[in-house]
């Protein structure tokens, strides 16, 4: 194992730290009989080679021997491992959820990247940070093109596990069955083969493991194939729920009724009186199911506009820290379609929905709280619509005097 790893000039590979020497010596540690030690070597790598979510030069290199560790069975904690390389490929998976990856897109977003990453000098070492500033020395699209790349990378040295996640379906752990079906979840080119053992992996989780056969699924139809009707009907809220999610993202405009109304129950269903899941587990968007049926309205077209919008206000009363920022973000679509509100726009000016959605956020402190405190990319995202920043700054706007 690990037979190449000291062909790579790791040092000259850059991370969120700077040079890159250390990961050889992490990547080995994921392999010790110690568990605190391969735990530490793991957050480390999750620190430095996907940083608050972004990839590096170093990522991709990482990527052939986390892969070689996830093939072995004497590895432990494979699931963890699993774990990096998914994350890895894409990121925090709100970004490409309830759509799936476009592929397509990162292609054409990486053009011209590869260049630009090989004229980046080395990377800092030690305290000397003076070689960030290549990076910074580019123009905003020169920035995106070589980061697309550099994500890009890591996500076509990931593809090369897909025979291997594929495998790893029929696994005794059903946690590296899960964690398969989600992987695979984000490689559309390879569809053909993955969804026929996606399909297979649910029948024979159903009776024995909910949240595996939800989450492939799930995975089925991030790739194209709508889940059967019937299970909308299974007395399981989880199974009714992947049902739902899949066939609203292959029928869209044309999806059921029933799909319609298991989404639409998912998203404004308040957390103490949401369907219970048996303890299921699903992966995707980690284990938001709300917030994920609150995503695939978007899917359903303007014929459900007034429906989905009613069910996220209601959601967003009572949803708080990262679980309300996709039913925020959803309803905010809805409300402002044309994007950002001019300044100094009275609240009396606004639009019915703009209205509502202006005394749901008043009225809902949870919202702007994470563990008891501001909640920044909350604040964040309602002020990109030219809206106030805070719960208070909200009810003065709401409660100014109209002139």
């Amino acid at each position: 194992m690990f037979d190449r790893i000291d062909d790579i000039d790791w040092v000259r590979l850059g991370h969120a730290y700077g040079s890159a020497g250390d990961v050889p010596g992490l990547l080995r540690a994921l392999r010790s009989p110690d568990e605190e030690e391969r735990h530490t070597a793991f957050g480390a790598l999750y620190a430095s080679i996907f940083h608050q979510g972004t990839r590096y030069e170093a990522s991709a290199h990482a990527v052939p021997f986390l892969l070689e560790l996830l093939a072995d069975p004497a590895t432990p904690d494979r699931e963890l491992v699993l774990y990096l390389v998914t994350v890895l490929a894409v990121g925090h998976d709100a970004r490409w959820l309830p759509q799936g990856v476009p592929v397509v897109e990162l292609r054409r977003a990486a053009d011209g990247g590869r260049e630009l990453l090989a004229a980046k000098p080395p990377p800092w070492y030690g305290d000397d940070e003076t070689r960030k500033e290549y990076v910074e020395s580019l123009d905003e699209a020169d920035q995106q093109r070589l980061w697309a790349y550099i994500e890009l990378a890591v996500y076509d040295a990931v593809r090369a596990g897909v025979p291997l996640f594929r495998d790893l379906l029929t696994d005794a752990d059903p946690g590296l069955r899960a964690g398969a079906a989600y992987a695979l979840a984000w490689f559309p080119q390879d569809a053909a083969g993955s969804v026929p053992a996606l399909v297979a992996t649910a029948e024979a989780a159903m009776e024995v493991h909910e949240g595996e056969a939800a989450t492939a699924l799930v995975a089925a139809g991030l790739l194209g194939a709508a889940p059967d009707a019937a299970l909308l009907s299974d007395p399981r809220p989880v199974i009714r729920w992947a049902a739902a999610i899949g066939r609203a993202r292959v029928l869209g405009v044309d999806a059921d009724e029933a799909t319609v109304d298991e989404l639409l129950a998912w998203t404004a269903a308040e957390p103490d009186n949401r369907p219970a899941t048996g303890g299921a587990e699903v992966p995707f968007l980690d284990g938001d199911l709300n917030g994920y049926a609150g995503m695939s309205l978007r899917l359903l077209g303007p014929r459900h506009t007034d429906r989905a919008f009613d069910a996220l206000l209601d959601r967003l009363c009572v949803a708080a820290g990262e679980q309300a920022l996709p039913v925020a973000a959803e309803a905010l679509r809805l409300a402002f379609p044309d994007g950002r509100l001019p300044a100094g726009v009275p609240r009396a000016a606004l639009a019915s929905r703009q209205r509502r959605l202006v005394e749901v956020l008043a009225h809902s402190p949870g919202a702007w709280l994470i563990d008891g405190v501001s909640f920044g990319n909350f604040a964040s995202l309602v002020g990109d619509y030219g809206l106030p920043r805070s719960q208070e700054a909200m009810l003065a706007y709401l409660n100014a005097p109209v002139a």
